[in-house]
């Protein structure tokens, strides 16, 4: 069986605010650690029957960039429930969802 590793690495500023987030992984094609600006894990408890999250972004996150992160991830999670239930309804909501909140942002960005 083959054992697989990931890990973050996340420097705190002097008031626990995220400045540099750098995420490894033993699988991940190049073997050098990768930083990013923002990161989103959900984890499923099955003895509480409930998601425990850890969201992180640093200093320089952009507010544009964030919001469209945050849908990229709402995409993802729509994906995840199709291939993982068949569920083509409530992806296809999903998928909806986030087709209004990028119109969303556009008109938001021209305004």
């Amino acid at each position: 069986m083959k054992t697989s590793k990931l890990t973050f690495d996340i420097l705190l500023d002097d008031k626990n605010v995220p400045e540099t987030i750098v995420w490894d992984a033993t699988d991940k094609p190049d073997a050098t650690s990768s930083q990013t600006k923002a990161m989103a894990v959900a984890l499923w408890d099955h003895d509480q029957q409930n998601t425990m999250r850890m969201d992180l972004w640093t200093k320089e996150m952009g507010v544009e960039d964030m919001k469209r992160f945050c849908v990229n991830a709402i995409g993802g999670i729509g994906d995840t429930l199709l291939s993982s239930t068949g569920d083509n309804k409530m992806a296809e909501r999903i998928d909806q969802l986030c087709q209004d909140l990028v119109k969303q942002m556009e008109e938001d960005q021209k305004a």
